[in-house]
Order: structure tokens, then sequence, then C-alpha cells
């Protein structure tokens, strides 16, 4: 009788959890959509100044700036809106839709500090919001933004092509969209910064939107009739898809998300990668990181259990409970804290995951999905289990209850208001950190959906087989020669670092040693990324150990598409 008492026990705290959410999404889900629509030039009411079809990240000028508009933001939160519209869940948001076409066709052509449309501009991160060129030092260039805004005005195309013409999308979106793949496929085997641009190296969620993208556009543009291109996006999406899957670290049993920057890899960029290229028609693939797929599920495993145990908020819940996550456990921005859209993002994959179990009937276990799912049936074992299954029934619905978990946490963090920051504190849960943040209530409004089982279009991800050969040509680098005048002491050496992954990503343990053979003048050559705006600094190392680094500001240079270059400093 104990048991079944705590069974029933059990059972009625994960009802009244579920009501509980069932609540928080039903009164947050139109303060989201207001939220997000408020931020939206001309017309919405905290986007003054930007300009029409123009997403502010936030409406804060102060601690931090965010008014700005952000390429990745943009592209994400427009595709909410696609998707939306597409739907015909709110079909009043044409205007909207036609407005951010015409506000990112004329970004494409604004020179910036990463170059022009043909020469790397595209890869520029942000600009200001009546769509001139931000010229202060940012990390860029960022690659994720041409690969997510095409995504997105593909999903708007599709729709056109049914309902208009395909001469309507070649001579509308068509150009728009051709741009950023060709972007894309010259590029997605260059580093650039990650989406959090803090670290210039190979990003999982790069390529992984870069990918998706290649595949989609490849299908466009086969309907439209332009077959020339059609070849070279099938084949760099095949060497993107390879390449995606050199990032998984067999030992800890998850994707890294970085390359480079010296951290464990355990980020929220792998679960964001999840659902922005979910595929319902593509099962639990693990090639593509599909949200029910044994890697996706382990790397998720990882990623949250890395924040139980440094925030504040997290302490007493138990080791399978939901907790509040943040981007990455290094995390010291504002303070290293929670946020609202990588938790929202944790909820969305699990249910992602249960709408494609409960679509194909069945639930696989395997040795590296695991130690997910002993998180909820303790003596569970590797193996393939039907839905009339007790075992189905159990996983999925500790699952959902999983899930809602996070979502609870999402609710009692948010304010009575419903506004959604950025982050909220570690210790005290109070939000915090940019205001209204766009992207959080794009977050909010794409959960909330997966947790109703809505699904979008499948883009192509079914049934793709994995190229037995990586191919990343070099074609994307070039020779530069750093030079720089210093006089040292016996035991001390010059060594170079910055912002690329070719410079070590500004890591002094990982700086590259130069030659002094023509001392005072110190020199080496690297190959670093084509038509790509980097930052440098030398240091100095007695014996191996870090003694200075040269004055501010970094030193910055634009490197050529093709041949050399050699750059000339004096130490400072």
């Amino acid at each position: 009788m104990r048991v079944v008492f705590l069974s029933a026990l059990s059972l009625c705290g994960a009802v009244l959890a579920q009501s509980s959410v069932d609540s928080y999404v039903a009164s947050e889900s139109p303060i989201a959509k207001a939220g997000m629509l408020a931020n939206i030039g001309a017309t919405g009411s905290r986007s003054g100044g930007a300009k029409a079809g123009v997403v502010i990240a936030s409406p804060s000028t102060v601690d931090p700036d965010y008014l700005f508009t952000w390429v990745r933001d943009s592209s994400l939160v427009f595709k909410v809106i696609i998707d939306q519209f597409t739907s015909g869940e709110d079909t009043t948001l044409l205007g909207q839709i036609q407005n951010f076409v015409s506000a990112e066709r004329a970004l494409q052509q604004v020179s910036n500090p990463s170059g022009t449309v043909s020469t790397g501009g595209l890869g520029e991160p942000k600009f200001n919001i009546d769509e001139s060129a931000f010229t202060g030092s940012w990390g860029r260039p960022q690659r994720d933004g041409p690969a997510l805004r095409a995504t997105a005005m593909i999903t708007y195309a599709n729709w056109l092509l049914k309902n208009t013409s395909a001469s309507n999308v070649v001579s509308t979106l068509w150009p728009v969209i051709k741009l950023d793949l060709d972007y894309v496929a010259a590029s997605w085997n260059q580093t650039g910064f990650d989406l959090w641009e803090e670290i210039s190296s190979s990003s999982f969620f790069t390529t992984a939107a870069q990918h998706r993208s290649l595949r989609e556009g490849a299908a466009l543009a086969t309907a439209l009739g332009q077959t020339s291109v059609v070849s070279a996006y099938e084949t760099q999406a095949a060497n993107a898809l390879c390449f995606l899957q050199s990032y998984w670290n067999p030992s800890g049993g998850y994707m890294t998300s970085n390359t480079g920057g010296g951290r464990s890899g355990k980020d929220a960029n792998t679960a964001l990668a999840s659902i922005h290229t979910f595929d319902p028609a593509a099962g639990c693939d693990a090639a593509t990181f599909q949200p029910c797929s044994d890697k996706a599920l382990a790397s998720l495993k990882v990623y949250v259990d890395a924040f139980r145990s440094i925030y504040t908020v997290n302490q007493g819940i138990a080791a399978n409970a939901a907790v509040a996550t943040g981007r990455y456990p290094e995390d010291v921005y504002m303070g290293g804290n929670p946020w609202y859209l990588t938790t929202a993002a944790v909820a969305e994959q699990l249910y992602d995951a249960l709408i494609v179990w409960k679509a194909q009937g069945s639930l696989n276990v395997t040795a590296t999905s695991l130690p997910f799912f002993k998180q909820f049936q303790s003596s569970v074992t590797a193996g393939n289990y039907a839905a009339s299954s007790p075992t189905f029934t159990t996983l999925t619905s500790g699952v959902k209850t999983f899930a809602d978990g996070f979502l609870a946490i999402h609710a009692k963090y948010t304010p009575t208001d419903g506004a959604l920051a950025e982050q909220f504190n570690r210790n005290t849960g109070a939000p915090l950190s940019a205001v209204h943040l766009t992207w959080s209530y794009a977050a909010a409004l794409t959960v909330f959906a997966a947790r109703e089982g809505k699904t979008r279009a499948s883009w192509g991800a079914a049934g793709l087989a994995v190229p037995s050969t990586c191919e990343r040509n070099n074609a994307g680098t070039v020779a530069v020669t750093f030079q720089v005048t210093a006089t040292t002491v016996f035991g001390e050496n010059i060594y170079l670092t910055g912002s690329v992954d070719a410079l070590k990503s500004w890591s002094p343990d990982n700086a590259l040693l130069l030659s002094a053979a023509a001392y005072p003048t110190w020199s080496i050559t690297v190959n670093v990324p084509a038509s790509t705006v980097i930052e440098y600094k030398f240091i100095r190392k007695v014996n191996g150990v870090l003694k200075s680094w040269e004055s501010d500001p970094n030193n910055q240079f634009t490197s050529p598409a093709n041949g050399t270059q050699t750059l000339s400093d004096a130490w400072r």
C-alpha cells in the first residue's frame, strides 16, 4: 500500500505542476506575443526610432545597451512570425513580414566593418536601428546570421510559391536569399564568433544553422528553376553535415559547443541548435542532432547538470528535476546567471522529442542516451520500447513532467506583469540585464507551441547520409606575417594571440611564439580566415610565464580575400 500511496502522491504533484504550467502558458502567451511585436519598428510601442521591419534586441540603453538590431536575433524572431503566418495561426502578420524583407534587403547592402556585400559584410552581426552600420569594436564576423535569415525567408518563400508564383518569388525574395546562401556556401568552413559573441572558433550552433539553410536553399532553388546553384549548395551542405559530427565528445557524452575558447563546451548552444533545426520528418536522427536523438538527449543532460550546483536558485532541487539554466557554466557576464530563453530551450527540446515519440509510436534507448532516461526510470536498459509498453509510458510521462518543470521555473521567475528580461539573478531570481528582450519573448512563444504539439514544415533532414570524408578546403585562409619590433631581456619572448581560432582566441596560455631570428624584430606567419576583420595583441612571457600584454587598444586589420599580407608593428 505504501508504494501505491507514494505513486499516487507523485502523480498528484505532477498534475498540480501541469495545471500551474497550463495557467502560465495561457496568461503569458499573449504577453509574449505583444512584447515581441512591441520591439519591431516602426510601429512597435518600444521600438521608437527603428525603421519598419527592424527588430530591436531590447529597448535597454544602459547596463547593457541593446538598442541595436542583430541579424541573428531578428531572423529567429521573424522565423516565429513567419511560422505563425504561414500556418494560418495569425494572418495579420503579412505586413510585418514584408517590412522585414525590405529591411534586411537594405541591411545586406550596408558597408560595415566586416566588409561590403561582396567582401564579407554579410557576416556583420549588428547594425544601428536606423539601418546604418555599427562601427564600434565588436566580435565579428558572426556567420550564423546569414544562415538564419535565409531559413526565415525560405519559409516565407515556400508559402509565396504555393500561393502566388515562382516568378514572384524569383523577383522579390530570391535575390536576398541567394546572397545569404552564397555567403554560407563560401564561408561555412571559416571561423567566426559564436552566438554569444565571445569566442571566435567553429561553433556547433552556427554549423547546424548553416547546414539547414543550405539544404532548404538547394530545395528552393530547384523549385524556382535556379539550378545553377543547386550543386554547390548540396555539396557544401554535405560537407557541413560531415563536419557537424566532429563536435561530438565521446568521453564526455555531449556535443562540444565551440572548438576554441578554453571552456568545457557545455553550452545552451547545443539545445538551441537542436530546436532550431528540428525536422519532425527526420525522427530521432542523430546526424542532424534531432531533439529526440541519443546524442541530443545525452548532451541535454550534461548541459542541465552543469548548472545544478552553481546557482543558489537551484539549491535543494532533486538531481532528476528541472533547474534554471544559463548560457554555459563558466559564464561571468553580468555575474553569470540563468537566462529565460535557455531555460525555455531545454523544455522545448523535450517537448519536440515527445512529439516525435508519439508520432512514431516508439522510443529507443541507446547506450548513449541511457543516462538521460535513467533519470525517469532507474532500471531502464537500452532497447526499443513500443507505445503500448509500460516503459514507454513511464519514460514519456517522466520527460513531460521534466519539461513542464523547466517552464515552471520560467514562470516562477517571470514578474507578475509577464515582462521577460534577458536573465534572472542566480541568487534571488529577480529579472536583470536587458529588459523586454525580444529573443526571450520569441523563445517563450516557440516553447509554448511545442508544448501544444505544434510542428513546422520539414526542411529536408530525413534520410541524409553523412559523407565518409569531410572536405574543408583551405581556400578560406590566407597567410599573414605578423612582425613587431620589441626589445627583451634574457628569458623573455614575444607571443601573439587574437580574436580568431588561428590566433588562439585570445588565450595567453596557448599564444603563438614569434621568432627572434631578425631581432629586435619578432615575426610569425599564420594562416588566418580570408576577408575577415581580425583583432590581435602581442604579449610578453618570461620563461613561459605571462608577464604583460600590449597596451590597449587591440591591433586590428581585415585579411585579404587571397594572396598574402605582412603587418608591421612596434610594441606599445
